[in-house]
């Protein structure tokens, strides 16, 4: 069958590369350049540290546990060691993977695991604070360690008592940081590093807007690769200004037609973390000619979205937009923390209401042909609620196929059933595979 539309790569895919490996080198390395490490989750205020200097260097632990996730016999030792030292296997796997590779003393990038000099930290899942405290006793105990609790509900019902609670808690952990590492705090950074993260988180959702478009430009495969830098260090101006060029690529993609899946003919979403070692599945998909757009995972980990004038999800307008020009280091926190409480993944730990609806919005908006819900045994936190999702979807009137598996655990995904399932829920569709 002769392809449909027309592609190519992305041209920017390998800039995407060196920011990733180039992140992971600089938190190795960092002690001998003289700078610092700190760790902490990939939903943490990374703005905040930025104001101790250009060589302040991250390690954000979900998506290096998701690199763990992709080694699958390095994963593998890594839950040994954490099962031998007692821990559940139903932990969160991100986590298991993290703390295997420090009790295994092993980085998944080579060398040994580089300790962090402090810990920085927000907590909304039920494991992010817990997470680190194992983490800072495994290496010793004396690392200093701060965690911000965002758990102040969902966004349209944020008071000002609210916000300030999330405030007064960065304005105190500023402090902190500077007795933490004795270094004098720059609000100029700070400002800046707001800036960037904004606009990194507004132009994510940009791009992703722009897989309304039949064909869609990007797969969801790829935009694992891409939207991860979000995770690693939104505030940065590298991560910033790579943004604003994948989404000049993307809108171009859109313009000349450039498809991810020449033969589209079905489009479907996914929903929280993939099965890391097992993204072929994906590929799978194009068999039959189906691309899957994204998910509410996807979009909306990093990605910053409003209601526009028409009704439609489109990118939050960053206080440069607005015109606000951020004039002191409360004011700068305000508006970061008021930005993030409106995180699309952070709605719905608070009822899976909040997801459905988003769900269903997406299903519409991107003109699904379906939905395939991971049934992931890895992660409470995005996996809460999922079966009343699935419910609301069905009476939205969205075919849909679960599967059950683990993004970090491949013991736990079987392979065979889930392409059976693919098969099957295709079929479903009145789709047949496509002839190579």
């Amino acid at each position: 069958m002769s392809p449909k539309y027309e592609t190519e790569s992305l041209k920017c895919w390998n800039k995407a590369k060196e920011i990733r490996n180039e992140y992971y080198h600089n938190y190795a390395k960092a002690h001998e350049q003289g700078g610092l490490r700190w760790a902490g989750g990939a939903w943490s205020f990374d703005a905040i540290p930025a104001g101790l200097g250009d060589d302040v260097y991250p390690l954000t632990g979900e998506p290096y546990a998701a690199s763990v996730a992709w080694n699958k016999d390095f994963a593998l030792k890594c839950h040994e060691a954490v099962e031998k030292a007692g821990f559940a296997r139903d932990l969160c796997s991100y986590m298991r993977n993290y703390w295997g590779s420090i009790m295994l003393n092993e980085y998944v990038f080579g060398g040994e695991f580089p300790k962090p000099d402090f810990i920085w930290q927000d907590h909304i899942c039920c494991s992010h604070s817990k997470w680190y405290q194992v983490v800072r006793d495994l290496e010793g105990g004396d690392i200093p360690y701060y965690s911000i609790d965002v758990s102040v509900g969902p966004y349209d019902e944020l008071t000002e008592n609210r916000l300030e609670y999330v405030v007064g808690q960065m304005l105190d952990g500023i402090d902190w940081l500077e007795a933490a590492t004795g270094r004098k705090y720059d609000d100029e950074k700070l400002t800046k590093a707001v800036y960037n993260h904004c606009r990194s988180t507004s132009l994510w959702a940009e791009v992703c807007a722009y897989n309304k478009t039949i064909p869609a430009p990007l797969d969801e495969k790829t935009m694992y690769s891409l939207y991860v830098l979000g995770t690693l260090h939104k505030s940065s101006q590298d991560v910033a200004d790579f943004y604003e060029e994948l989404r000049d690529e993307v809108k171009d993609r859109v313009k000349r037609g450039i498809a991810a899946v020449a033969n589209e003919q079905c489009r479907v979403m996914s929903d929280t973390q993939p099965p890391w070692a097992f993204l072929k599945i994906f590929r799978y998909l194009e068999k039959y000619g189906c691309v899957s757009i994204g998910s509410l995972y996807t979009f909306g980990l990093i990605g910053m979205w409003d209601i526009e004038e028409d009704g439609t999800w489109g990118p939050r307008k960053t206080p440069q937009d607005e015109g606000l020009e951020i004039k002191d280091r409360e004011q700068a926190l305000r508006v970061l923390a008021s930005w993030e409480l409106k995180k699309p993944e952070w709605q719905h730990f608070y009822s899976p209401e909040l997801k459905n609806e988003m769900m269903i919005r997406i299903g519409k908006e991107w003109k699904l042909d379906g939905v395939m819900l991971h049934y992931n045994r890895g992660c409470e936190g995005l996996s809460l609620g999922i079966a009343e999702n699935r419910l609301a979807l069905i009476e939205a009137g969205f075919p849909v196929m679960t599967f059950e598996g683990n993004m970090g655990d491949e013991r736990e995904f079987d392979e065979a059933q889930t392409v059976n399932r693919i098969d099957a829920f295709m079929e479903s569709l009145d789709l047949k595979k496509i002839e190579e």
